[in-house]
């Protein structure tokens, strides 16, 4: 069995939780220890949230939504913040930040990048921004990487494995916000495979051109190849004849490597696949009034609707017809 991924707390801050005339003070210091906040306009309201995870290895995860407002880097905030660098993913709105003195870069909702507090400008963000981030230690996001790590657009199409970090930090960013959905204990191994899949694409990012599957004496690399195939298969389930093969080239390694994760966690590749079809399969029932069986097995990836249904039976115990009936007699 894996090893317990250490307690992690969640954390949860509002600006309505302070009284106008204190908020934007008390959201600076709270929510912007790092870097310098500047003021809403005159008659602007600042309204934001902010729920952070904080666990094992130093890392913390985090999603903000927020009215706009703009930031800056302060060398005498900073010299008091600890060594981090931050993954960000961008869910909605937009970020305009200095890429060079009189240049401005726009960021969208999908961008990820990578982003050093000590070389920050200046950093927008519009009305109605939400943002997802993992904030990892700086040596030991160096040390993925390869070398010292700086401000860095990570385009999907550059680095296989950022569709699979951004779908995880857009998972988790759901998770807490509704933390009823789970527990501590979860939400624990939840930041452990976060953390390990940012460092593993960092880490394949860092030696493209050397090939991506470089063994590493440092730290087990398993963890982040099986978070990388869990969002993989939950991005591709619906995909027909979706494989091993498919899957470990999804998740930047070799098929030998990907057996090897999910083995470390007591699992198979093609049995986590069947899996998540069946869960995806059974949710689509319940949430359904009608149910066309073919085209169920097909929008769940099983070319074979008699399959389909003896596999559902044997995992749920009763056919999708019959699940189908008593999920909408209940309702």
């Amino acid at each position: 069995m894996p090893p317990a991924a250490p307690p992690c707390t969640l954390e949860r801050l509002h600006t309505h939780d302070v009284e106008p005339a204190l908020r934007f003070d008390a959201w600076r210091e709270r929510a912007h220890q790092w870097v310098e906040m500047l003021p809403p306009p005159p008659g602007a309201a600042l309204d934001a949230e902010l729920l952070m995870l904080r666990g094992g290895g130093g890392c913390v995860f985090g999603t903000m939504r927020s009215s706009a407002y703009e930031m800056h880097a302060a060398a005498r905030r900073m010299a008091h913040a600890p060594g981090m660098v931050v993954l960000t993913l961008i869910q909605s709105g937009e970020m305009l930040r200095d890429a060079a003195p009189g240049e401005h870069q726009r960021a969208g909702p999908g961008t990820l990048g990578l982003y050093d507090p000590w070389r920050m400008g200046s950093y927008r963000w519009s009305e109605g921004s939400r943002e997802a981030f993992l904030a990892l230690p700086r040596d030991v996001a160096q040390a993925a990487l390869g070398r010292e790590p700086g401000n860095l657009a990570i385009a999907p199409g550059r680095c296989t494995l950022a569709p699979a970090l951004a779908a995880q930090l857009g998972h988790l960013a759901l998770l807490v916000r509704q933390p009823q959905r789970i527990d501590a204990a979860e939400y624990a191994g939840l930041l452990d495979a976060t953390r390990a899949l940012a460092l593993l694409m960092l880490r394949n990012l860092g030696r493209q051109g050397a090939g991506v599957d470089l063994p590493d004496a440092r730290e087990s690399l398993h963890a982040g190849r099986h978070a990388a195939a869990l969002r993989f298969m939950e991005l591709h389930a619906h995909t027909q004849g979706l494989d091993a093969g498919s899957i470990a080239r999804g998740a930047g390694c070799s098929r030998t490597r990907l057996y090897e994760a999910f083995a470390a966690q007591g699992q198979t590749v093609m049995g986590t696949l069947r899996e998540l079809r069946l869960q995806r399969a059974q949710g689509l029932i319940e949430q359904s009034p009608r149910l066309h069986v073919g085209a169920l097995a097909w929008r769940c990836g099983f070319g074979d609707p008699s399959d389909f249904s003896k596999l559902f039976r044997a995992r749920f115990g009763l056919t999708p017809s019959q699940w189908h009936q008593r999920a909408w007699a209940a309702g």
